[in-house]
């Protein structure tokens, strides 16, 4: 992937003021195996999640804890994922892209063999917290890489082609997960996760050249990077993207935490029954996606197809708490999966066009703004899936609430600090 000084000139991209992408045509043109190596790191965070999900009640079983205990391996890993794009982002912003991958993947690799091998719960929520904090390096990189090669409508429908690559991870995970388990128990859940670490390293050393050249990076240390944050989180427009994006990300948790326990205890479908509706529920979001990026990118605005997102998502989750608190009578697993199929679907609108607007605004520190956009996904995220397990795992109520009230507060955040409707403003970290 060649790299060339910085284009001059200025275009307009869906209202707002953007600068040339800084590396010439060719090399915007992400050939194939990059394109799949940036798709496995973003969905290195669903893999290591939705894998692990079918073995969550064995899980309980085995190392004699209680669920709630056990969902916090999953709250640990998002934490982790959290706190570490906000330390790695600002790092590749200094030393380039390639580095502090390198470096992430190799301590994902060998948290996931720990893992495995975790005699107690207690040593399990520390290692998958080192696994988040090491695999938040593939997010937060991947993502600041698309930046370095794309902008503006282009950028969109990277992303769109990104989800497809990375949405077959949720649609593949639970699914393999749940066969796993028929011949083996949930530590062999994590040495296919040690094998897919391992392969994504070797790809990453092979085939991801430096997207970042020195001229283009920011110096200083962490004063600077905490200066360069502010000055991002400065501009109300790009927070308020940060914030609705957290928030869509925050349904999208409690679902991942929540389904395993309702669709399988509550429900009383097997393992397989819950990996095939999760795969189902990830091929809607995979189709809306793809129908973003290759039918409403360039022809609707990237923010009347997120209002439109928002909007479907907020109804979904209000279906889906008047079923499950028992308005409608007694519900069985069929309603309950097409509220849930809905609402994962409208994903595909929300999540790949805030992504889009928010880093149009910051071509000048990608790495810190995609930090900052995966930082409040799984912390918040990390907030809300311990929530959807306060009533016990016989109840989808709080499941329902949860995704409802976060749905509120993303289309609020939305309205009220990204004020779609109004003219085009100055990008974060510039003058008015």
């Amino acid at each position: 992937m060649e790299q060339s000084m910085p284009e001059s000139g200025q275009k307009t991209t869906q209202g707002h003021i953007t600068e040339t992408a800084p590396v010439v045509t060719a090399a915007r043109r992400a050939g194939l195996l990059v394109t799949l190596v940036l798709g496995g790191l973003t969905a290195l965070a669903p893999l290591s999640m939705d894998l692990y999900l079918p073995a969550l009640p064995e899980v309980t079983g085995a190392l004699r804890a209680p669920a709630a205990r056990v969902q916090l391996t999953l709250t640990a890993f998002l934490a982790g994922m959290a706190l570490g794009q906000l330390v790695v982002g600002p790092m590749s912003d200094k030393w380039g892209r390639r580095r502090p991958l390198l470096t992430g993947m190799t301590v994902y690799v060998l948290a996931t063999v720990v893992c495995a091998v975790a005699p107690s719960a207690e040593l399990l929520i520390g290692f998958r917290l080192l696994q988040g904090l090491a695999g938040a390096a593939g997010v937060v990189i991947a993502r600041a890489v698309v930046r370095d090669l794309y902008d503006g409508v282009e950028m969109a429908r990277f992303f769109s082609t990104l989800m497809l690559i990375s949405g077959a991870a949720p649609i593949i995970a639970p699914l393999v997960g749940g066969q796993i388990l028929r011949v083996t128990d949930w530590r062999g859940v994590f040495h296919v996760l040690t094998v897919v670490g391992v392969l994504l390293t070797l790809l990453v050393q092979r085939f991801l050249h430096e997207t970042l050249p020195p001229e283009r990076r920011r110096e200083g240390g962490v004063g600077q990077a905490l200066r360069t944050m502010r000055g991002l989180l400065a501009d109300r427009v790009f927070t308020g993207y940060v914030l609705t994006g957290g928030l869509v990300y925050a349904v999208l948790f409690a679902y991942i935490s929540a389904s395993p326990f309702v669709v399988q205890d509550l429900y009383g479908a097997s393992p397989q029954t819950f990996g095939l509706l999760f795969g189902l529920n990830s091929v809607g979001l995979v189709a809306v996606g793809q129908i973003n990026g290759k039918l409403l990118v360039g022809r609707v605005s990237l923010d009347k197809a997120l209002a439109w997102g928002l909007g479907i998502i907020l109804l979904a989750g209000l279906a889906l708490t008047l079923m499950t608190t028992g308005v409608f009578g007694e519900t069985g697993l069929v309603p309950v999966a097409a509220g849930l199929f809905v609402l994962m679907s409208a994903m595909g609108l929300a999540m790949p066009n805030t992504n889009a607007q928010a880093l149009m605004r910051t071509p000048h520190a990608a790495g810190s703004a995609s930090a900052l956009l995966g930082t409040s996904s799984f912390l918040i995220g990390a907030v809300a899936s311990p929530l959807v397990g306060i009533a016990g795992e016989r109840t989808a109520v709080p499941m329902a609430v949860v995704q409802l009230g976060c749905a509120v507060l993303a289309l609020a955040c939305f309205l009220g600090l990204c004020r779609p409707w109004r003219s085009a403003e100055p990008r974060a970290g510039e003058p008015a």
